[in-house]
């Protein structure tokens, strides 16, 4: 006599349907409003203002992306962006895996005193005044550095993430490394780093869309203009078009012209997003296994 079971129970199925559901709607809620911004970017600022434009370019310009880029310093803060996202990142990841690979060492004095010490940092914050005088007393204001050695630099989530992924890598792999003459440092290049791809691209995202999309740092740490970086830039952009909105909307000739405030800003938000969206479909595979083995305790 043939059983027939049902591989999943019917509160299963509608746990998956109504689940499902509610990610297509989060989706929807997130790819919509992208594609409208695309829209509004490729259409003609004078045509986008008597509005209904959705998710289709009405008429099709490119004189949106043209005024943004006619800035000449525009590439050159690219330039900039790109070199403190490369090397913040980079440095950002090599000192919190260095930081959690030594606060998961059991014979490290101290060890309970300092993870305490940054569990503490998490919660409480000296403010933007400290970090400004710390930065004068060093001599890091108006300089390139200052983009680099900020908060973002070791941050107590990721060593915490780091640590607990650290914690769940086998003790005998460390331990007959050090038998065949490997010192700690070389633990850690040979052994700990290679094995630890997931957790590094999360944490590597996380700190590359943060210097990627920091426009705070360049606004309050930065005065020369040759040091601004591609947010900063874009948001004195903004503001500039936005104070010549308010001054000609009364105008007819405000109509007229192809490029409004409102469509540059739909331009410069799509130049910003891009280079992130590109990059995150590389790392994707690691981010949700990633994610998940270095923030749960097995």
């Amino acid at each position: 006599m043939k059983h027939h079971y049902s591989m999943t129970t019917r509160g299963e199925r509608i746990f998956y349907a109504v689940n499902n559901v509610v990610l297509a709607c989060l989706s929807l809620s997130v790819i919509l409003p992208f594609l409208n911004i695309l829209a509004l970017s490729f259409n003609s600022g004078a045509d986008a203002a008597h509005g209904g434009v959705t998710f289709w370019p009405r008429e099709f310009s490119l004189e949106n992306y043209q005024e943004v880029f006619r800035d000449a310093d525009l590439m050159h803060a690219y330039g900039i962006t790109i070199a403190r996202t490369v090397l913040g990142t980079f440095l950002g990841v090599m000192f919190t895996a260095m930081t959690a690979f030594a606060l998961k060492s059991k014979t490290l004095p101290g060890r309970k005193f300092l993870s305490k010490y940054f569990i503490f940092t998490m919660l409480f914050s000296g403010g933007t005044i400290p970090i400004y005088m710390i930065f004068k007393t060093y001599g890091m204001l108006n300089t390139f550095w200052v983009y680099i050695f900020n908060s973002s630099l070791v941050a107590a989530w990721d060593i915490m993430v780091m640590r607990t992924f650290f914690e769940g890598i086998s003790i005998s792999l460390e331990e007959s490394a050090k038998l065949d003459g490997c010192s700690d440092l070389g633990v850690f290049f040979r052994i700990i780093l290679p094995i630890s791809k997931p957790v590094i691209s999360v944490i590597a995202l996380f700190k590359a869309v943060y210097h990627w999309n920091d426009w705070f740092s360049g606004a309050y740490y930065i005065k020369s203009t040759d040091l601004l970086p591609v947010q900063t830039l874009l948001q004195r952009m903004l503001t500039l078009q936005e104070n010549l909105q308010k001054l000609t909307s009364a105008s007819q000739a405000f109509f007229e012209r192809a490029v409004t405030g409102e469509s540059l800003k739909m331009a410069t938000i799509i130049i910003s997003i891009i280079p992130i969206v590109c990059v995150y479909p590389f790392i994707q595979k690691y981010f949700v296994k990633g994610l998940m083995l270095g923030s749960v305790k097995e």
